[in-house]
Formats: C-alpha cells, sequence, structure tokens
C-alpha cells in the first residue's frame, strides 16, 4: 500500500487555490475518503469561504460562448447602458470582434439609460457609430413591438441588460414582446445573463392577469427572485408567450452565482436607482407610486425616501422634489414633503426586509386622520384597462388597497399572499439556473 501527495497551485478565476491531488494503490475507499477529508481540512483551511467568495461571472464576460454563434450574421442587441463587459460597454466588444450589429433596440429610459420613467423614446441614430437605434417603449401601452421593417434587419438578437428582479420593472416586459417577435419571423435569441440584487428572496402578490399592464405583463409575484434568463425560462415553458412557432432562444448563465450571492450591479440601472440601497427599497416604496406621497423623486436619493406635504406634524425629515433631468417635472414639485429618509440605514440591513407595506399604512392612517383619506390612492386611465387603480397595477391585485382601506396591517396582509408565494417557488423550480 502506498500514497503520494502533493499539492499543486491552480489559477481559478483570478484566486490562486492549492487542490491535493493523491495517487492510491490498494486503499481501502472509507479510510482513503477520511484521509481525504483530514488534509483537506488541514492544507486547504477556509477555501470552502474562499470557493464562495469566487468573482462572479456574467454571462456577457463568456464570450468564447457567443461569439462564434455570431459569424456570418446580422446582430441586433438589446441592450442599455449596463451591457457592460468589464470597463467596455458590450457593443464595443462586438465591434472589436468584427460582429456585424445592425441594430439597436432600446428599452425604457433608452440606450444610455437617462431618459425619465415613462419617457417616450424615439428612435435615433447612434452618434459614436452609426448603428440605428430602434425604441420599444412609448410609457403608455402594455405592447411595444419591433415593426417587420425592424425584424428583417437581423438573424440574431442577443440580450444584454441589467434588472432588478421586481415585476414592475419594465425591462423584462419589452423582452417578452421581442420573444414572441422573433418567434413570428424565426429569429434566434441569445440572453447574456446578470446577477438579480434581488434574487435571494420571493414575495408579494401574484399578478391577476386582468390588471395585465405596461408595468405588470406575468402572472409572477412582485418580487420573483429570478435572473432574466431564469424569468424567460418560466414564461416560456409555462407558456406565458405567444411563440406559436417556437423559439430558439438560449441562455449564457452566470458563472460562481446563486441567489444568495450579494451583487450591486456596477453602474444605475436606470435614473432613479441610483444605488443598491435604491434597489432593496424599491419593492417597499414603489406602491407609494399609486397614491399621493412622494418617494423621492426630484431629489438626489429617489426609492430612499418617502414624504407629502399633508404628513407634517408627524415626520420630522422634510425633502422638497424639484425637477431633474432623471425626474422633469416630477410629483409635488416644489412643495416641502415629510416624510422618512432611509439613507442612514445599512445595506446588509435592507437585504433582509421583504416587502414592508407598513409605510403606505402609516402614511394612509395619516391621510384619513386629517379627512384625506378620499386622497391619497389615485387612479390613471389606460387604453386597454379603462380607468384603474395605480396601487393596484403595481401591487398587482386589489386586495391589497382593499385591505388597508379595511384597517389591517402589515403582517395581516402579508399573509394574504404566502401561499401564492409558495406555489409560486415550486412552480419556478424547473427553470432556475442556480442555486438557491
Amino acid at each position: 500500500m502506498s500514497l503520494y501527495l502533493f499539492l499543486a497551485p491552480v489559477k481559478n478565476l483570478g484566486y490562486n487555490v492549492f487542490v491535493e491531488v493523491f495517487w492510491v494503490r490498494k486503499f481501502h475507499l472509507p479510510f482513503f475518503a477520511g484521509l481525504w477529508l483530514t488534509l483537506a481540512t488541514l492544507f486547504w483551511g477556509g477555501n470552502v469561504a474562499l470557493a464562495e467568495a469566487a468573482e462572479v461571472v456574467l454571462g456577457d464576460q463568456q464570450t468564447d460562448e457567443y461569439l462564434p454563434r455570431l459569424t456570418g450574421k446580422r446582430v441586433a442587441l438589446f441592450c442599455n447602458h449596463s451591457a457592460l463587459v468589464g470597463d467596455k460597454h458590450l457593443l464595443e466588444v462586438l465591434l472589436e470582434e468584427g460582429v456585424q450589429v445592425t441594430g439597436l433596440l432600446a428599452p425604457e429610459h433608452g440606450i444610455r439609460g437617462k431618459a425619465a420613467a415613462g419617457a417616450s423614446i424615439a428612435d435615433q441614430v447612434d452618434e459614436a457609430t452609426g448603428i440605428p437605434i430602434m425604441s420599444l417603449y412609448d410609457g403608455t401601452t402594455t405592447t411595444v413591438r419591433p415593426s417587420a421593417e425592424t425584424m428583417g434587419t437581423f438573424d440574431v438578437l442577443l440580450i444584454d441588460i441589467q434588472d432588478v428582479g421586481l415585476r414592475y420593472y419594465t425591462y423584462y416586459i419589452t423582452i417578452c414582446d421581442l420573444l414572441e417577435a422573433c418567434s413570428d419571423y424565426g429569429k434566434e435569441v441569445i440572453l447574456l445573463d446578470r446577477p438579480n440584487p434581488n434574487g435571494h428572496y420571493v414575495d408579494g402578490p401574484v399578478l391577476d392577469m386582468s390588471l395585465k399592464s405596461h408595468i405588470g405583463r406575468l402572472p409572477i409575484p412582485v418580487v420573483h427572485g429570478m435572473t432574466l434568463g431564469e424569468l424567460m425560462r418560466m414564461a416560456i415553458g409555462e407558456n406565458w408567450l405567444s411563440i406559436p412557432k417556437g423559439l430558439n432562444f438560449d441562455v449564457i448563465p452566470c458563472l460562481n452565482y446563486t441567489h444568495q450571492t450579494p451583487y450591486a450591479p456596477p453602474v444605475p440601472p436606470s435614473p432613479n436607482l441610483p444605488n443598491l440601497k435604491s434597489i432593496y427599497l424599491y419593492p417597499s416604496l414603489c406602491p407609494f407610486e399609486g397614491t399621493a406621497v412622494s418617494i423621492g423623486r426630484g431629489t438626489s436619493h429617489p426609492f430612499q425616501c418617502f414624504g407629502h406635504p399633508a404628513l407634517k406634524g408627524e415626520y420630522s425629515y422634510s425633502f422638497t422634489p424639484q425637477s431633474v433631468p432623471a425626474a422633469p417635472n416630477p410629483p409635488l414639485q416644489g412643495e416641502v414633503c415629510y416624510g422618512l429618509d432611509f439613507r442612514q440605514v445599512s445595506d446588509a440591513d435592507l437585504r433582509h426586509k421583504e416587502i414592508d407595506l407598513s409605510y403606505v399604512i402609516d402614511a394612509y392612517r395619516i391621510f384619513v386622520q386629517k379627512g384625506l383619506g378620499d386622497k391619497f390612492f389615485h387612479k390613471v386611465t389606460l387604453a386597454d384597462l379603462g380607468e384603474v387603480e395605480h396601487f393596484d397595477l403595481s401591487m398587482g391585485q386589489a386586495y391589497v388597497r382593499e385591505a388597508i382601506i379595511a384597517g389591517k396591517d402589515n403582517a395581516e396582509i402579508r399573509a394574504m399572499w404566502q401561499q401564492d408565494v409558495e406555489n409560486f417557488r415550486q412552480q419556478r423550480k424547473p427553470y432556475l439556473l442556480y442555486e438557491e
């Protein structure tokens, strides 16, 4: 019986690790296993923690996986400013590699990610490259699909965009429209996946499809906890999309990522989500968009505070919204708003919070006490739905607003959607690409 052991240094994703290599002859397996564990403990030490800290490799960084598939083909790119491969934009990488990019397809906020929320984006030409930019967002309808002329300009659609994992965040809605169009016209689709900064949990009501709108497309919870690659796999697999001709669709998944991996996007994914704190607060504060209360649009810290003039005397913090490029003519512009400021709360603490309706509930109760209850929620008129409560569009169900009006607290309302959340978690399992 003999044993040879040496330690081999291996370069793996920027980390130097040591891999124990054994050559065994006439070894009893249980003894070998025990010896391996002992030696691993002695020589490897904290390498488990090191492995967990390995750098996440995004889909677009794995150029060997997708560039060969683009050779000799016309490529359209659905992206915005967040499509970064290291310090380069994906468009720059593609052009340097000789890929024939024939068009850029723009989501809400535009290719550069600077247009205000809901702003209509016009077709234009990219000044740096001369490549046509075709807008897929007008801010008013549930479906904006590329024209037949646009569909005729490419063979492969390449998707690379940073999402934040909320049902009312519109990038995924545009992707749904694109997948349906690509099915109709026989186009190949490759999605370069990115981590979801809110991918560590699932929460909120599942959308009542009678409330399907430009801020809610699929029957999923408010916080779905999936990457765009996983979500589109589920949309296809559950037949939520109209793709009767089938679809040549593939995802280039991230490496070293699980749903519990913390991830901070390197650039703001949209103008009013300027940092990780705002992304974590987004699920709890965005419902205010369907009310009279401001969530800080027109300040330096949108989605990190809330307030309204009627809340004076109840809260000491105040802010005054002003017209800024990210929020021209914001709600309550020029009015002093009183409320709460979350900027001093740590990102780590916010990461462990789920949807918290107590902020909306407390503000509503103050409005009622001041005789302004009927001024709190507001309606919008949509071409395909008529007049509807904006709050219901965001939450995806009317029962949440009705429960708030009825006086139920945060825990009581959250209990109302827990079974739907559990059902969804089971339903999504076949489509997950990463460990939960």
